[in-house]
């Protein structure tokens, strides 16, 4: 009884701050955002260190932040911060890599939307981890080779009854346009599990719906995680990134984001703005206040695209998203004319169970 009572009392709690941001940091070639991060004169970059700075997450997932095979990029991301971070994870995504095959069905290979995810060059919009936790990278596990056709029960793209754009397509296309990544950080002692992803959008396709069923199946993987049926249930998983699907509103099939705000193993805070709330558009039928991009009115409008949803056996402290209001003084960390870009930073506190 005494040695269990001494384990309590020396178990201590630490609270941690996650978020995910995406960050409008791809440019035009390969390159070319490390020379803008470098030259710290690129307003948007600088905004969105202002931003980052003002929220100071310990745990931050940068989605469409482009990829290099040294991590330079990222790097310098990282010092040009008040607070740069000690632990960085890139992983080459499927943006940008070339299938040789012909995705698009338009007749030619090799452009764009030809690459297993889209992207006009190696690594165009990739993502990256920054932690101020030991992040266990021999433990990171990388599903982003998942094949599509191998989702259990899939429906596949099809044009008059063949799939499109063919088969041979199917036979090598991983689900995954970007990246899908559990990436493990050691929080004094306690893992937590990131479960971190960046979705194509549901849409630029045609009537065969080639991108919102990917959409879709791209959420749906990690479902399969969270039942067990993909890959060992992860140690106090955090679902992290761009979905780019809205429960409510906007187009694409929201059956899975609808199930996965409502999966037993997770917890949905319901982050929220003042700003966002202000904001939302009179034709939309969810709640404006969980909103996470300003997209035009004349276009989708505001949605609740990126999403931080803890596991339900942690505890959540608090959540928000970084869209201050006309009057709050921090909407200038933003710039003029919204040039940190349309997404807006979201975050989630926890207290995490730390391991004597």
């Amino acid at each position: 009884m005494t040695c269990i009572w001494a384990s309590i009392l020396a178990a201590e709690t630490t609270g941690i701050r996650i978020a995910t941001y995406a960050t409008p940091l791809s440019r035009d070639g390969p390159g070319l955002l490390l020379r803008d991060i470098l030259g710290r004169e690129d307003t948007q970059i600088q905004a969105a260190i202002r931003v980052i700075d003002h929220v100071s997450p310990d745990i931050l997932l940068l989605t469409d932040f482009d990829f290099d095979a040294g991590g330079a990029a990222v790097s310098a991301f990282s010092q040009a911060l008040e607070i740069p971070y000690p632990y960085l994870f890139v992983r080459r995504p499927n943006a940008g890599f070339q299938t040789g095959l012909d995705l698009d069905g338009d007749g030619f290979a090799g452009d764009a939307r030809d690459a297993v995810g889209y992207g006009r060059f190696l690594g165009d919009g990739g993502m990256a981890v920054l932690s101020r936790y030991p992040i266990d990278r021999d433990d990171v596990i990388d599903l982003s080779g998942y094949l599509w056709a191998d989702i259990p029960n899939v429906t596949l793209p099809n044009s008059n009854g063949s799939p499109f754009p063919s088969v041979d397509v199917f036979d090598s296309l991983p689900v995954s346009s970007t990246s899908h990544w559990i990436v493990p950080i050691d929080v004094n002692g306690t893992s937590v599990s990131l479960l971190a992803f960046d979705a194509t959008p549901p849409v630029f396709d045609g009537p065969e719906d080639f991108n919102g069923l990917r959409n879709r199946d791209e959420l749906l993987l990690w479902e399969l995680v969270l039942d067990g049926v993909v890959a060992d249930f992860p140690k106090n998983p955090v679902l992290i990134g761009n979905a780019n699907i809205d429960p409510f509103d906007g187009e694409g099939l929201r059956d899975v984001i609808v199930r996965t705000l409502e999966h037993p193993a997770l917890q949905d805070p319901k982050p929220r703005s003042r700003g966002g709330q202000l904001s939302g558009d009179t034709n939309h039928t969810g709640p404006a206040a969980l909103d996470t991009v300003d997209w035009p009115d004349e276009g989708p409008g505001n949605l609740r695209v990126s999403y931080v949803l803890p596991s339900s056996e942690l505890e959540v402290t608090g959540a928000g998203v970084f869209w201050p209001a006309p009057d709050d003084p921090n909407v200038g960390l933003l710039g003029n004319d919204n040039v940190a870009g349309a997404h807006r930073l979201v975050w989630t506190d926890l207290m995490v169970q730390s391991q004597p």
